[in-house]
């Protein structure tokens, strides 16, 4: 004998229903009745629910931007890039950092930011001071090349005068050659 799929899925409802009611009234008794319940309305073609129901292509762009503009606000509390001795490259782990900067700033074109650059204290005053620019500069032409105004960044060189870490070993230096990002 056959049945329509409504009798079909009010059957397995209530029996899905009668059994959740009937069993022990622990978390793990009532997660699993609770799942058996809800993949049988599934199976039957139920709607359980907006958490259930499948997306539109503009409904997952926009939760896809939601996701990538939460995602670059958290980087975007890490504002210190760091650099190898005696090296002004851009490592390659900061590049997603550095695109939730230009990110921002790109979308917030009132708003400026200071690059400054540091360096451990190996080296001359003078050219710390100078390699603590081309950090700097590193950063800003970075940011520039995502698409952020020139006029919305300034740069300065701290060389070696503004340590984080005040002490002779690589851990210190490592910590101290770096450029900021200061709004």
């Amino acid at each position: 004998m056959k049945f329509s799929p409504l009798v079909r899925a009010s059957v397995l409802a209530i029996s899905a229903m009668t059994l959740a009611a009937c069993s022990s009234t622990s978390d793990d008794a009532s997660g699993t009745s609770a799942a058996t319940t809800s993949e049988a309305q599934q199976g039957q073609g139920v709607e359980t629910g907006a958490a259930d129901r499948i997306l539109t292509p503009a409904e997952q762009r926009a939760q896809e931007r939601e996701e990538k503009r939460q995602r670059y606000a958290d980087l975007r509390q890490e504002r210190v890039i760091y650099f190898d001795f005696d090296n002004a490259s851009i490592r390659g782990e900061f590049a997603e950092i550095l695109a939730a900067h230009a990110d921002y700033l790109v979308r917030n074109p009132s708003m400026t930011v200071v690059i400054e650059g540091h360096t451990d204290e190996r080296g001359t005053p003078e050219y710390n001071i100078a390699l603590g620019e081309r950090r700097a500069k590193s950063v800003v032409d970075y940011l520039q090349s995502l698409g952020v105004s020139a006029g919305q960044m300034t740069m300065v060189s701290y060389g070696e005068e503004k340590p984080v870490v005040r002490q002779s070993n690589e851990r210190a230096w490592a910590q101290n050659r770096r450029a900021v990002l200061v709004y």
